[in-house]
């Protein structure tokens, strides 16, 4: 059984991971960690008793996982205090038919609220951002707590390069182990999937795949998230959501050592200043350590600048400084 302790004056306690939101996203990462006996949890809800029913009911399965993690639900932040990591799950689902930037508004109220209280109980925290539009939410996020950059960032990445990875995998009939991909830019439709460095068993994609095809996985990937949408009407995607918060955690914990494509504060990296946009970086327990930036096409660079306006231009909307 794997436990991961830190010490805290003389005495060896597990980690403490807080996640924010209790929907269907929330409630699954909390049982992921759960299951993997990464850390302790507490699933906070402003809804009384949702947090509470599925906190205990993924405690009550913590025996037939052999774990020993301690899952606290509350509508309480005074609970979270002190968390190593915070996730950030909270706020509207898309429905059918909305783009991300549809979530702006109202989304942002929510991370204001959320961000004000994680500041005032989890001052060392690392805090993963979920809600959309992903890229501005941590944006926003980072202003209202003042927290590092580094220590404030958002997950959209993951999900879209596993998405492609799976896609692609179905496609050519290969385990998804085999396949290789990286997505830059903002998370969902302004995503940029590398194409030029796709590859199955080290081979390119381009050089076993039509260009045609690549271009439908493409376009299907910047629209996962709303083609499951359509299928589930009210629902939101969550299992694959959860799973690439749990990625970063556990990249984050050192269980696992290899870059991911996450939505990183840009100083000037890739072109880029002053906001948070998808780049591969290298994770650890004092956040983003550093942000991989490697040679990318004309082409590419449009691509991500382009990316990059639009996120922009969502910060500019919302009147955030």
């Amino acid at each position: 059984m794997f436990i991961h302790p830190i010490e805290k004056t003389g005495v060896l306690m597990q980690k403490k991971i807080t996640v924010v939101g209790a929907g269907n996203v929330g409630a699954t990462t909390a049982q992921l960690i759960a299951e993997r006996n990464l850390a302790d949890v507490v699933l906070i809800d402003i809804m009384d008793g949702i947090p509470k029913g599925k906190a205990l009911d993924i405690q009550q399965a913590c025996p037939l996982w052999n774990s020993l993690s301690i899952i606290t639900g509350t509508n309480n932040y005074d609970d979270s205090s002190g968390s190593d990591i915070v996730v950030i799950t909270a706020g509207l689902p898309r429905k059918a038919g909305m783009r991300r930037g549809d979530l702006l508004r109202a989304n942002a109220d929510i991370i204001l609220g959320v961000s004000e209280d994680i500041k005032k109980t989890s001052q060392d925290a690392i805090i993963i951002v979920v809600t959309n539009p992903m890229d501005v939410m941590t944006y926003l996020t980072q202003k209202i707590t003042g927290f590092p950059h580094k220590r404030v960032v958002g997950m959209g990445g993951v999900l879209d390069t596993s998405r492609m990875r799976t896609f692609i995998a179905l496609e050519l009939d290969v385990p998804v182990e085999d396949v290789r991909a990286l997505v830059l830019g903002g998370h969902g439709d302004l995503m940029i999937p590398l194409s030029r460095v796709t590859s199955v068993k080290g081979k390119p994609i381009l050089s076993i795949m039509p260009e045609s095809k690549i271009t439908e996985i493409i376009e299907r990937t910047k629209n996962g998230g709303a083609e499951i949408v359509g299928l589930l009407k009210t629902w939101s995607a969550y299992c694959a959501p959860a799973a690439s918060i749990v990625e970063m955690i556990e990249t984050i914990l050192g269980i696992k050592k290899e870059f991911l494509p996450c939505s990183a504060y840009l100083d000037g990296e890739y072109g880029v200043q002053g906001i948070y946009l998808g780049v591969p970086v290298e994770l650890s327990v004092q956040g983003v350590d550093r942000i991989i930036e490697f040679d990318i096409t004309g082409d590419e660079k449009k691509a991500f600048l382009n990316s990059a306006k639009r996120v922009h231009e969502l910060i500019t909307e919302m009147k955030i400084e």
